[in-house]
């Protein structure tokens, strides 16, 4: 373990003193990824210089035990030994996940879309109750979010809703709520107190750098038309409001969301370069979970992955057959045990790929 971690610290101090060079930050697509790649392995070497310390006092206890000069040093060396013992498997654990190769995409901030799936106006109030929880847990994790564009259903909710999330490692951990979201509950709008199941899409896209997708001007074809808001009445009387269409792939992108025209050109744009992205790195996960038959993060949309069961208080996630009876805080934004879970199992199946390099 001990080589392993030195191999990494060799590559940290030569990220260390490339980040300074000034060809390199005159290079911003290699500057970015060179600072990513600083931060995550100051995380690892901040648990190496942990490591190394209990292995230190690992060694010192038995060199104290086997003098056996000292009889009050001996049963301070005992405890210190004990102490060491308990934790050191836990701690190459750690590392061990820690060192499996992260995906370039994971330190991205995202564009989140939730759609209305079939249930009419429930499925908008689901749609509604996700984008709550959601929103609740970014806020618990110290991120940010800014709605790009939305459609209100009749009844409450979003028929769709579009809002991006910035913060630190958002894509690594938000990929996970892609899918299909199912809940069974008695709609607001039933008479006879009967059971329906509705559902929502989730889509999370990594959110591309400029550098990473280019988009020739010439392709997109650019519309302004007046913001409208609930009902369809118009917000503003100003042709702020931006569609962006994509000739080649015929993909759409729009924001209504700010006043300034060419803010929301902005934030259309970002929407826009993220779907081109995302094209390609659902291919590419697609051919990766073949590849290993990965149970998360498979890159089919249409897989339904959690249902939220009101009347037994219950959430299911399908793909890793977790269910946790605690729904009510889970909708209010504690989703993070589902999360560690589901990265657990991912980890555990990198692992498993590179068994040979752990």
């Amino acid at each position: 373990m001990i080589e392993k971690l030195n191999i990494v610290k060799q590559r940290f101090d030569e990220v260390n003193d490339l980040i300074i060079q000034p060809d390199v930050i005159a290079d911003q697509k290699r500057y970015v990824e060179l600072n990513k790649e600083y931060k995550d392995l100051k995380k690892l070497m901040e648990v190496r210089a942990d490591y190394i310390s209990l292995i230190d006092n690992k060694k010192e206890a038995e060199e104290i035990i086997a003098d056996g000069s000292d009889p009050e040093m001996i049963d301070m060396a005992k405890m210190q030994l004990e102490e060491a013992k308990e934790q050191i498997p836990g701690m190459e654990e750690k590392i061990r996940m820690m060192l499996v190769p992260k995906d370039p995409e994971d330190a991205k901030n995202v564009v989140m879309e939730i759609r209305a799936g079939t249930g009419g106006d429930e499925a908008s109030i689901f749609a509604g109750d996700l984008y709550r929880m959601y929103t609740k847990y970014i806020e618990s994790k110290g991120w940010k979010h800014q709605i790009v564009d939305f459609s209100e259903g009749t009844s409450g909710g979003f028929k769709e809703i579009i809002f991006d999330v910035t913060g630190e490692d958002v894509y690594g951990t938000m990929k996970f709520e892609a899918g299909v979201h199912r809940v069974q509950r008695v709609p607001q709008t039933e008479t006879q107190g009967r059971v329906h199941t509705s559902a929502a899409t989730v889509m999370v896209l990594p959110e591309a750098e400029e550098f990473d997708v280019e988009i020739d001007p010439k392709e997109v074809r650019i519309d302004y038309f007046c913001s409208s808001g609930p009902g369809g009445q118009s917000v503003n009387t100003t042709y702020s409001a931006v569609r962006l269409t994509h000739l080649p792939t015929g993909l759409v992108a729009q924001c209504q969301d700010q006043k300034s025209q060419h803010k929301n050109k902005e934030k259309a744009f970002r929407v826009l370069r993220s779907r081109l992205y995302e094209q390609e790195l659902a291919k590419k996960m697609e051919a990766d979970a073949a590849k290993r038959n990965s149970m998360v993060s498979s890159g089919d949309r249409s897989a339904k992955i959690r249902t939220y069961n009101y009347a037994q208080g219950r959430v299911t996630d399908h793909r890793i057959g977790l269910t946790l009876y605690d729904l009510g805080n889970i909708i209010n934004g504690d989703i993070q045990k589902i999360l560690d879970e589901l990265q657990l199992v991912e980890n555990t199946e990198k692992l498993k790929e590179n068994s040979d390099v752990f």
